[in-house]
């Protein structure tokens, strides 16, 4: 069993000053006899973070900075057409708020996009793409996977990354992206008057005004994901997101005592904790028996752990 915890460290201030009162005593408890068997680092200007890098480890997909190929993947659990012969990407629908200096993505999974909302878009706007041979197909509510060689070779920005900061840190410079912008400065005009964002005005919901494009690539010939036992958890991400210091913190205590009350020592287990800089690993049950008895009598600090992501 591998346990991925994406999000254990936030950035934003509130979540990290409740991060120095968190008391997560099942994961000390694991950590005390547990090994560092890895360090995954991306640095600050990298397009996948390292919980993403991790996964795609673990599963066996190929790690290169912004070409991890997630969407291929998906189509391919989808039995989609084309699924490993081309490239694909994800298209989340999204909000921009337009500042004095700059244009900032809020995070797409908290604008309360229906499945009736995607639909309606991506019926509006597949005739678009599709000029530019780019195939839409729906997927979750406010997400599409996209089929297009455009995708194959074109690194792009994670929606993690992008959250939050200005868009134009993360938008694709490469030359194959021109048909992109073009075809979100198209979009952004078709959106401001679409009856959708006049009906979400009314519910005073954030306007759909733009898309963003992750998960680009295309999955090797033949390719089948390795079958390791993983749990890859997302759920600290959206209170982590929006730096919501008492809904992270309930997060991690759902997690401490659910996911980790289990006596994880009884099979190899490994525990990875990951933050926006770097993801550290652990392996229960490794140490020799010498370590074990020497660290009956300390305790991890598991702050200083965690602040170090």
């Amino acid at each position: 069993m591998h346990i991925i915890i994406s999000h254990a460290k936030p950035d934003g201030p509130y979540c990290a000053q409740a991060l120095q009162t968190l008391a997560l005593p099942r994961l000390r408890a694991h950590l005390q006899y547990a090994g560092a068997v890895q360090v995954t680092r991306a640095d600050a200007a990298a397009l996948t973070p390292p919980a993403e890098r991790l996964y795609a480890q673990v599963l066996g997909l190929p790690v290169q900075d912004g070409l991890v190929p997630w969407a291929a993947w998906q189509a391919q659990q989808r039995r989609l057409p084309l699924a490993t012969d081309t490239g694909w990407a994800q298209l989340n629908l999204c909000h921009w708020q337009i500042n004095a200096d700059h244009v900032a993505m809020q995070d797409p999974t908290g604008l309360q996009i229906t499945q009736a909302e995607s639909d309606t878009l991506m019926e509006a706007m597949h005739e678009f793409f599709a000029e530019d041979g780019i195939t839409l197909h729906p997927g979750d509510a406010g997400s599409w996977l996209a089929c297009s060689a455009l995708f194959a070779d074109l690194p792009t920005a994670s929606l993690d990354r992008a959250c939050g900061d200005k868009v134009d840190t993360w938008l694709p410079r490469h030359a194959q992206a021109k048909a992109l912008r073009r075809l979100q400065n198209e979009m952004q005009m078709l959106l401001y008057t679409h009856p959708v964002n006049d009906a979400r005005a009314a519910k005073r919901l954030p306007a759909i005004n733009s898309f963003w494009v992750s998960a680009s690539g295309k999955l090797p010939t033949g390719f089948t994901a390795k079958s390791a036992e993983v749990q890859y958890l997302t759920t600290l991400r959206a209170p982590a997101l929006s730096d919501n210091p008492a809904a992270w913190t309930a997060e991690w205590q759902r997690i401490d005592s659910t996911v980790l009350a289990t006596d994880l020592a009884s099979a190899p287990t490994r525990i990875s904790l990951c933050g926006t800089a770097q993801a550290q690993t652990f392996e229960i049950g490794t140490q020799s028996l010498w370590a074990k008895i020497k660290n009956r009598f300390t305790q991890p600090d598991i702050h200083a752990i965690l602040q170090s992501l």
